[in-house]
């Protein structure tokens, strides 16, 4: 049997998060759509001009969870909380990546289309990792050391 604690997952306050953080994720997958095309349009080549797309959406995504989905989870200094939140983020780009490659590359999808599969393949990795260890209430454990400082 597993340890997993079912009433706790299934609060009116885990289901809203989860929801705060899947409207943040719509804008996200805007930033990202948005940012590929421009860039693959002007003559990036495609899984760079991605790489460049993730990256922008991580970032916006990382202000609008910070301050809305995970705001009385968040603690310690705002630019820790970013680079933990990129750091962790950097799986769900590579699992985007993969995705768009092999869908482009492979089974023949337009870039646009792969990249889409790839954002809802990643997804799941995402929120896990933005639950688990991103954004952990003061006095939760975390697989990440403390930084000791103040809520900003």
């Amino acid at each position: 049997m597993s340890n997993l604690n079912l009433p706790k997952l299934i609060t009116p306050e885990s289901w809203l998060r989860f929801i705060k953080f899947n409207l943040v994720g719509l804008t996200g997958v805007l930033v990202n759509e948005g940012v590929l095309l421009a860039l693959a349009e002007g003559g990036v080549y495609y899984l760079y001009a991605s790489a460049v797309a993730i990256e922008l959406s991580i970032l916006s995504n990382f202000v609008l969870n910070d301050f809305w989905t995970f705001r009385e989870r968040r603690h310690g200094h705002k630019v820790t909380r970013l680079i933990k939140f990129n750091a962790l983020m950097i799986v769900g780009l590579l699992v985007n990546l993969v995705i768009l490659y092999v869908g482009t590359e492979y089974a023949g999808i337009n870039y646009a289309f792969s990249n889409l599969v790839g954002i809802a393949g990643a997804f799941l990795v995402r929120y896990y990792l933005s639950v688990k260890y991103a954004w952990i209430k003061k006095g939760e454990e975390s697989v990440l050391p403390p930084d000791g400082q103040s809520s900003v």
